[in-house]
């Protein structure tokens, strides 16, 4: 690093200053090769391996090869501070890759590695010619709680994606799931956000910034207005949805209430599927939930 600018209070800068990762690695067995995301710059000067995937040997931890997929995005929480003196002078959109890389396998056997960011965009890229783009496609706006959050799903066919793109004065914005064909990335089906039954509530809204997870025939969702729901993996009908933002007898005896669902995707497990409720600045909670297709 080297001095750039003084901040306000006459703090010397220096940079670069990197990008973080956000999300667990993925890890590719046949290549022996892990694949990390990267988040914004935080100082200027940029670097090339932000809002990047970066593919590292898995034996040795050697750098392989990085793809940058938006370049001089630079921010801070200083740009959206009462004084701006910490923002970079000329900032970018904070469009983090907050979301893990999927490392699937096509039908013809050839892999496919997939991106989604925070811009709104999920990318394809060929793990063999160090992540060449395949394809691209914007399935929302983008924003600093907007587009893909967290995650994504995908099975031998369709990705999976829910859509943020909250608003902090209209609950009725945002959200939505999307399925995207692996091999071409185009929009297999949309379903269309629920409107939320709890939006006098803080932090209720009809945003889906939790990942989704993906059995054979469904994919769970949940959503911050505080509803779990299953689709139809084929035509992204809603099979089955169950409202969390409620109280609830726990197995301890404690007081529980559910609330908000982000951060984590459903866990399913053993014809189990686990879920944690409530989220800080939205609707917070404090529960556990597991749900069985059958009584037990």
């Amino acid at each position: 690093p080297k001095p750039t600018r003084q901040g306000p209070q006459g703090v010397q800068y220096s940079g670069p200053s990197g990008a973080a990762i956000w999300s667990p690695p993925t890890a590719d067995l046949k290549r022996h090769v892990i694949y990390v995301a990267t988040g914004n710059n935080y100082s200027a000067p940029t670097t090339d391996t932000s809002d990047a995937v970066i593919a590292v040997d898995m034996r040795s931890g050697k750098k392989l090869w990085h793809r940058q997929l938006m370049p001089q995005d630079v921010w801070n929480s200083g740009c959206v501070a009462e004084q701006k003196g910490n923002c970079p002078e000329s900032h970018g959109e904070d469009f983090d890759f907050g979301a893990p890389p999927i490392l699937k396998t096509l039908s013809d056997g050839r892999d496919v590695l997939l991106l989604a960011q925070k811009s709104g965009v999920v990318y394809a890229l060929d793990p063999d010619r160090r992540g060449r783009l395949l394809w691209q496609n914007r399935i929302g706006h983008g924003g600093l709680l907007g587009g893909i959050q967290w995650g994504g799903a995908a099975d031998s066919h369709n990705a999976y994606f829910t859509l943020s793109d909250y608003s902090d004065t209209d609950p009725l914005l945002g959200g939505g799931l999307f399925a995207l064909d692996l091999r071409t990335g185009k929009k297999v089906w949309y379903a269309a956000p629920q409107k939320p039954a709890c939006v006098k509530e803080y932090g209720c809204s009809a945003a889906q910034m939790a990942p989704p997870t993906v059995i054979a025939g469904v994919v769970f969702a949940g959503s911050l207005d505080g509803h779990l729901r299953a689709y139809d993996a084929r035509n992204g009908a809603v099979v089955w949805d169950f409202d969390t933002d409620q109280e609830f007898a726990t197995t301890n005896g404690l007081k529980a209430h559910g609330g908000s669902l982000n951060g984590a995707g459903p866990a399913v497990v053993s014809g189990m599927v686990y879920v944690n409720s409530g989220y800080t600045n939205a609707m917070a909670g404090n529960v556990l939930l597991a749900f069985s297709a059958e009584s037990r």
